[in-house]
């Protein structure tokens, strides 16, 4: 229940980047228009996911995760039928604020819900994954037969996820859990780790959203562009699981460190290789984009255990949104040069994270409860 709350939160976030060709279209928005909006669904979560967070480490609020499901909803909704530009950054960034309120408190129920198990939480993840592959899948043919004027109907997903988690939230947030909540939280914080780990996330959030705002642009736009986007989203799903797995196989400081070497070619396959052979780069790059996505978020809870709600708002928040601020420098790269250019410049992320990813170790794991972050924080 947990991982389909979690699919309708990040199908807005798929859904944003299914709707630039829309725009580019039908109200002539160029490359640094369009990344505009791409910001506005990212910058607000960025700013405001670890204030969730803190808030989520010191109170329950369970009510949150269904709220901020409708309200990114809406956002995506009216997004589509306003009549300026304006009026479409504020929509789009008021979705961004419903995404940034779920994901601390339900990382938080999902770390209970998994027991501390990395298999576990990719499924949570995933869950994520399928939310963004289902974005184009779903957003594509309806407003390709109907137009934006149908992006309304956009806010039925939100309301639908929202009713199936709640049995979830009921089960994770009372009873004999609810009463554990007095017990001490074990363990201390790690900040540097934390801080380099948060940079990795950063770089790899660069290249993703890069990807996710021009890929469908790169290969042509329409149909095509369409496919690319749901590679890469389907792509992450296969990472996410095979990270999870790989993790209690080897590690998660070395199996982050083996997807991130991986994507430096596959990124630069996207770029470099022309025609049909791209789409098996896009995937590619996904897969091994992804791979570690469930291992940030466990790791960064493994490095603030008295932080849980904190590390969550900024392995699944801040960090990750981050990179939607670099879009617009890439739009205008792209506008100078060339779309060719502007994303040949992200293959240098994946390998910034790498060679960071490089100074992290494993910490020994802090078995989660349900009354993780609901201690008062220690000091910093």
């Amino acid at each position: 229940m947990l991982a389909a709350g979690h699919a309708t939160v990040d199908f807005y976030q798929g859904a944003v980047p299914a709707l630039v060709p829309f725009l580019v279209a039908g109200r002539g928005y160029g490359y640094v228009a369009v990344s505009g909006i791409v910001l506005a669904a990212t910058l607000l979560s960025s700013i405001v996911q670890p204030l969730f967070g803190v808030l989520t480490d010191r109170w329950r609020m369970p009510w949150l995760i269904p709220v901020s499901m409708v309200l990114a909803g809406a956002g995506v909704a009216a997004g589509g039928v306003t009549d300026s530009y304006v009026l479409t950054w504020l929509a789009v960034a008021l979705s961004g604020l419903g995404v940034a309120a779920y994901h601390p408190e339900s990382a938080r129920l999902a770390r209970i819900a998994s027991e501390g198990s990395h298999v576990r939480m990719s499924w949570f993840s995933l869950g994520g994954t399928l939310g963004f592959a289902s974005a184009p899948v779903l957003v594509t043919p309806l407003l390709a037969g109907w137009g934006l004027g149908a992006s309304p109907f956009l806010l039925l997903p939100a309301v639908l996820g929202a009713v199936v988690t709640l049995p979830a939230i009921r089960a994770l947030s009372g009873g004999e859990r609810a009463a554990e909540a007095a017990a001490p939280v074990s363990g201390s914080d790690d900040w540097p780790s934390f801080v380099r780990l948060t940079l990795v996330i950063v770089f790899r959030s660069v290249v993703y959203v890069g990807l996710s705002a021009f890929v469908a642009l790169y290969m042509g736009g329409g149909a095509a562009g369409a496919v690319a986007l749901f590679v890469l989203f389907a792509g992450g799903a296969v990472g996410t699981v095979l990270g999870g797995r790989l993790a209690g196989r080897w590690g998660r400081a070395r199996t982050m460190r083996l997807a991130y070497a991986l994507a430096v070619p596959a990124v630069a396959g996207v770029v470099l290789v022309p025609g049909p052979v791209a789409y098996a780069f896009v995937a590619a790059s996904s897969i091994a984009l992804y791979a570690p996505f469930s291992l940030h978020v466990t790791l960064g809870q493994d490095f603030l255990p008295t932080r849980v709600g904190t590390a969550s708002g900024v392995t699944l928040g801040l960090a990750v949104s981050v990179g939607g601020l670099a879009s617009p420098v890439v739009g205008a790269v792209a506008e100078a040069s060339s779309l060719r250019v502007a994303l040949a410049c992200l293959i240098v992320f994946p390998a910034l994270a790498w060679l960071l990813a490089r100074t992290l170790k494993d910490p020994a794991p802090v078995p989660a409860r349900p009354d993780e972050g609901r201690s008062a924080p220690s000091p910093a």
